[in-house]
């Protein structure tokens, strides 16, 4: 499959997880993290693993709980407290610093330096990022900007990780261990600390229904196929499109209104996002792969 169409299928995760914000706040029962990111998780791990049918190889158990802690326990908690607690457009924003520290991730841990015009790019989505927070009206919660900052951190982390180890799973059972693993780490963590939050009004159940099914048993399995195929800083640059997303839906319909310098903001995430995608396909696509090195070495050593 083309590398254009792969990004374009995987920039439907973010587009989707940038609706989870609204559906939180308007939709699912008021201040229940935990239970909120179980009931999301759980179901929809369950039923790609009987789905996949394939149980993990004994030396992958460690990295995969490492990766379920990660990208689905710790991401998913902390996603939602921020939810909770700022305006989506503001708790995506935060955690879309994502593409940054997944170079910084890069550097340290396999000492490669990100391309100078990839590292300009990040920094005018920070800029953009900056106007957009800094907006005129906007309320801070430092709680949940916390909140926002560690999620993005777990998730950087957890994708870098997909991407460094690389599991011999299939795709839908490496992302419905993920899930069942982290929903069920989760389970207990939500049966201690929040009420159980039963019976569910109709609107809730569409709402976790929605949130499980399109907004993680999908979106997941979209996410994980691309760090498989895709530089993993590309894939973590689709992560903009979220915030873009969760303003966007809040103007729409919750009539939240955009300054001038929100507006200049949005645009240069949106135009960050592009050129990072433009920056790092194009180095993947000019990246010899193994067989055309060989084919490219004089005859003679080949012999």
């Amino acid at each position: 499959m083309p590398i254009g169409l792969i990004t374009l299928l995987v920039a439907l995760s973010p587009l989707v997880w940038g609706s989870t914000y609204l559906v939180t706040t308007e939709w699912l029962p008021a201040n229940s993290p935990f239970w909120a990111a179980a009931i999301r998780t759980l179901p929809a791990g369950l039923l790609l693993v009987l789905w996949s049918w394939h149980l993990p190889k004994r030396g992958e158990w460690l990295k995969l709980l490492a990766l379920a802690i990660l990208n689905i326990a710790c991401f998913q908690t902390l996603l939602f407290i921020a939810a909770y607690r700022l305006p989506g457009g503001i708790a995506a924003l935060i955690g879309s610093i994502q593409p940054v520290l997944v170079m910084l991730f890069i550097w340290f841990v396999q000492s490669i330096r990100p391309a100078g015009q990839t590292v300009l790019a990040s920094l005018f989505a920070i800029l953009g990022m900056y106007l957009l927070l800094n907006a005129p009206g906007e309320v801070w919660d430092i709680w949940g900007g916390l909140a926002a900052f560690l999620g993005a951190i777990s998730m950087a982390a957890g994708s870098f990780f997909t991407r460094h180890w690389q599991l011999k799973m299939p795709l839908l059972a490496l992302t419905g261990w993920q899930l069942f693993l982290g929903g069920t780490i989760l389970l207990p963590v939500a049966l201690v600390s929040e009420p159980v939050p039963w019976p569910l009004s109709t609107e809730q159940l569409y709402a976790y229904l929605y949130l499980s099914l399109v907004g993680t048993l999908i979106t997941y399995a979209l996410w994980f196929y691309g760090l498989k195929k895709l530089n993993t800083v590309a894939v973590s640059a689709l992560g903009l499109l979220s915030p873009v997303m969760a303003v966007a839906l809040g103007w729409l319909i919750l009539n939240q209104s955009l300054s001038d310098q929100g507006i200049t903001g949005m645009t240069l995430v949106l135009i960050s996002v592009l050129a990072m995608q433009w920056f790092q396909t194009s180095n993947q696509e000019n990246k010899p792969s193994t067989t055309q090195k060989i084919r490219n070495l004089p005859h003679e050593k080949l012999h």
